[in-house]
């Protein structure tokens, strides 16, 4: 069987959609919608589709380039938690392989110097498998980072949630609910937004990842059930902590920003945004509930790591693969 590669043309996005809501893989991340969330320009878009002879549809790729010192390189997705290819979920390790040469032979071909990509954890798959990661090492690429990001296992939590929880945090959500503390889901990001930006600046020196615009872009690209706000607030509708979660495909929420004002830390508002956010991913439907890194170049927060497994949480690896071609 022959592989051909290509790039995607403007025809292919109905087709490109429907393929990620069927692969064994895809994401949120990996969609036209989500990707249109990024201006023209900011990057050096390289979308490819790989087809067998037939012209069936094997896999989509969303890419750029990126050009670094020693040359021009592919890479999935510059802009994106994850990327890498979605995968046909019939798809076994042979075809894996030949579909992984085939990209290689056509980055070759075309000049770029390497290929960086960043797969999705084994959580996000429909059928889980490490085909991906087998057929970039097995053609000399590397991990450029391994790092760990926190995941939980919604249906082995058991029907009562909070037993899966430690001491420490389940006295944390009373110590919220104490402090007449409550739990809404509320579309208005311009509630959070400032908490959220607060906290980082104050603890990283950063800004969001996106800003209080690109929110409201995100939730009009991918719908209403596509971005969801969970906050905590009292009876006067303070903000005190949030989270902003992404459906990411049916089996997977992610909590792509978690955060709070630190003058309340003592009431544990982040506590009962855990629980109840867990709660609701249960009764969504939804296998896991990401909640993001607590590793930074190998380095590990630890104390975010142990207040993250205190809800049931562990670590899954989130691989960067990177190679020379």
């Amino acid at each position: 069987m022959s592989i051909k590669v290509r790039r995607v043309l403007k025809e292919d996005r109905a087709a490109w959609t429907s393929f990620v809501e069927r692969s064994n893989n895809g994401t949120v991340f990996h969609t036209p919608a989500f990707l249109d969330y990024h201006p023209e320009g900011r990057f050096d878009n390289h979308h490819l589709v790989i087809e067998s002879s037939s012209g069936k549809p094997m896999a989509f790729i969303p890419g750029a380039v990126a050009r670094w010192d020693d040359g021009a390189w592919f890479r999935s997705y510059p802009g994106a938690s994850y990327g890498g290819p979605v995968l046909d979920d019939s798809l076994g390790l042979d075809k894996v392989e030949r579909l992984t040469d085939a990209l290689i032979r056509y980055c070759r071909q075309r000049g770029f110097v390497g290929i960086e990509m960043t797969p999705p954890p084994v959580s996000y798959y429909r059928r889980p498998h490490n085909f991906i990661d087998f057929s970039l090492i097995k053609n000399g690429f590397e991990y450029k980072k391994r790092e760990l990001t926190a995941v939980i296992d919604l249906q082995r939590l058991g029907e009562e949630i909070d037993l899966g929880f430690s001491q420490s945090a389940r006295r944390g959500v009373r110590k919220a609910v104490k402090s007449g503390l409550r739990v809404i889901e509320d579309n208005d990001y311009s509630r959070f937004y400032p908490v959220l930006a607060g906290n980082l600046k104050q603890r990283h020196g950063v800004d969001p990842t996106h800003s209080l615009e690109e929110l409201n872009l995100l939730r009009d690209l991918l719908g209403q059930n596509g971005v969801r706000q969970f906050i905590s607030v009292d009876d006067a509708g303070e903000v005190y902590a949030g989270m902003i979660m992404f459906h990411c495909n049916p089996r997977v929420t992610l909590a792509f920003y978690i955060s709070h004002n630190e003058k309340y830390q003592a009431m544990r508002p982040v506590n009962i945004v855990y629980r109840e956010v867990i709660s609701w991913a249960r009764k969504m439907g939804y296998h896991y509930l990401d909640l993001g890194t607590y590793t930074l170049n190998m380095e590990v927060n630890y104390g975010l790591c142990r207040f993250k497994e205190s809800f049931s949480a562990r670590g899954q690896f989130r691989n960067t693969f990177t190679g020379k071609i």
